[in-house]
């Protein structure tokens, strides 16, 4: 299995849906009673603790694709690039979403409830960037180095010559031995 890059533009659509939802509850809840804008204070705390994770784990595997480590699981290195292209979307998606919620409620910051609004929305959406990038440079640590398995054209192509070498090899030997044969008969 062949693990590509995450597209630059799967970024901006996560980033342009999360801004259009963000804005758009803004938007419903400024003649609502009850309102869900922002985040609590243990969100951007979580955020940041998972990008964090990550970052750290995607070292691991790059100090194993470096040849620092002498094995690692499969299954852990998957994961954590699996982890990786998650965050980085997931930040995108947020860090829109809370940009977008802060594009509609910027205009009402002299209230006391909007201003907190503004902070919650601004930390959130720094923790979502830093996630974005935490994910993309995750997934960067996470690229193994090409796997020479046997049907690599290259390890085809080095097979072919190393038996092509083994037999010139193998006659010039059987010539070797054939003349050695015909000297002792002499």
């Amino acid at each position: 299995m062949k693990a590509r890059r995450t597209p630059w533009h799967y970024y901006v659509i996560a980033f342009l849906a999360g801004g259009i939802a963000g804005a758009g509850l803004a938007l419903l809840s400024r003649n609502s009673t009850v309102t869900v804008l922002g985040s609590s204070w243990i969100v951007p705390i979580l955020l940041g603790l998972l990008g964090v994770l990550v970052l750290v784990l995607a070292w691991t595997v790059h100090k194993y694709a470096k040849g620092e480590l002498k094995e690692i699981d499969p299954r852990r290195a998957f994961n954590t690039l699996v982890m990786a292209k998650s965050l980085a979307i997931a930040g995108a998606a947020l860090m829109g979403w809370y940009l977008g919620q802060l594009f509609v409620v910027i205009p009402r910051g002299d209230s006391p409830y909007y201003s907190e609004v503004i902070l919650e929305c601004a930390v959130s959406a720094g923790i979502a960037f830093f996630d974005l990038i935490a994910g993309i440079v995750a997934e960067w640590w996470c690229q193994l180095p090409p796997n020479d398995g046997p049907e690599n054209p290259r390890v085809k192509q080095r097979k072919k010559l190393l038996d092509d070498a083994a037999g010139q090899a193998h006659s010039e030997r059987s010539t070797r031995q054939a003349k050695r044969k015909r000297a002792q008969k002499r």
